[in-house]
């Protein structure tokens, strides 16, 4: 039994945070934050809008995009750094709110390459046949973590959500290989006390050499080669970083998804809301070979290679 997507949703607040903005807040400007991150606005949910609640309207879209009902949903699945509360989980909270009755749930932490484990996770159980439908949310409003006043990292983050469901695929589709990754030994480059602290030189120099290798990776793995990839998906953090893992792939930019000008770096939620942009764009077409790679703070990364369609 192969495991792919069949459902894709996503969920951005209506707020937007521009650069222009930023400048008035810390001491920054348009062209610093868009020449060395790319990126110009980004999203910020109200107050009275948490985790939990964007990961609801993107998972109610996706489930709907799968032809489903939330009775055929067998596991809630959502990567987050950023939950409501330490619990009940995010997962937890969906369950009830979306009438998913017979689903088990679980929160998964690994930053921003949390949706890459989801979707690993995922794969196994559906491939093994305990779950047919499991729904994996990537959420996150980091906004309530960020220090407005740091201008090294005000500048990056924004909110939203991103959902998919995974379920039996046709021969020969689906997710292909996968790798998953972490080096505790740089946990003190990019980790969370109040608000978000970052190291960015080390972040950095860590994450272009790790997109690149574990893109190449899965691509052998899965038995292709670079001239097999016909889309890159790469987690939305910095536009240097994201062409990095291109270069190292030998795809032209319209091969490689761009979402970062307009929603920033969201973590876990990143991928999944670019994959989302690509498919209403029509970007991506069945049978299309597609990399998704990510990393995060841990340090964790992965990344996936899937043949496109149901």
């Amino acid at each position: 039994m192969n495991a792919g997507i069949i459902g894709i949703g996503k969920y951005v607040p209506e707020k937007v945070l521009t650069n222009t903005d930023l400048e008035k807040m810390v001491d920054t400007s348009d062209e610093w934050i868009r020449t060395r991150t790319g990126i110009e606005e980004r999203r910020i949910a109200t107050d009275d809008i948490d985790t939990s609640d964007m990961a609801y309207i993107a998972a109610q879209e996706a489930i709907k995009n799968a032809g489903l009902s939330p009775e055929d949903i067998d596991m809630i699945l959502v990567a987050t750094v950023t939950p409501d509360r330490p619990f009940p989980t995010v997962s937890c909270m969906l369950q009830a709110k979306l009438g998913c009755a017979k689903a088990s749930a679980m929160d998964l932490s690994a930053a921003c390459a949390g949706f890459m484990y989801g979707i690993a996770t995922a794969k196994q159980f559906i491939e093994n046949g305990a779950f047919k439908h499991i729904l994996i949310i990537g959420a996150e409003k980091l906004s309530k973590i960020t220090d407005w006043n740091d201008r090294n990292t005000a500048v990056l983050f924004g909110d939203g959500a991103g959902a998919v469901v995974m379920g039996p695929v046709s021969d020969g589709r689906g997710v292909l290989s996968f790798e998953l990754g972490a080096d505790g030994t740089g946990g003190n480059y990019l980790y969370q006390e109040e608000f978000i602290m970052m190291n960015g030189r080390e972040v950095f120099k860590f994450a272009v050499r790790q997109m690149g290798e574990s893109s190449v990776n899965v691509i052998e793995k899965a038995g292709l080669s670079k001239d097999d990839v016909d889309f890159l998906i790469p987690h939305q953090a910095n536009i240097r970083i994201m062409e990095a893992a291109r270069q190292r792939l030998d795809l032209p930019e319209e091969k490689m998804s761009k979402t970062i000008h307009k929603y920033g770096n969201t973590s876990s939620a990143s991928i999944p809301m670019a994959l989302a942009d690509e498919l209403e764009a029509g970007k991506i077409k069945d049978d299309d070979i597609i990399v998704m790679v990510g990393f995060g703070g841990g340090l964790t990364w992965g990344a996936v290679a899937i043949k496109w369609g149901r």
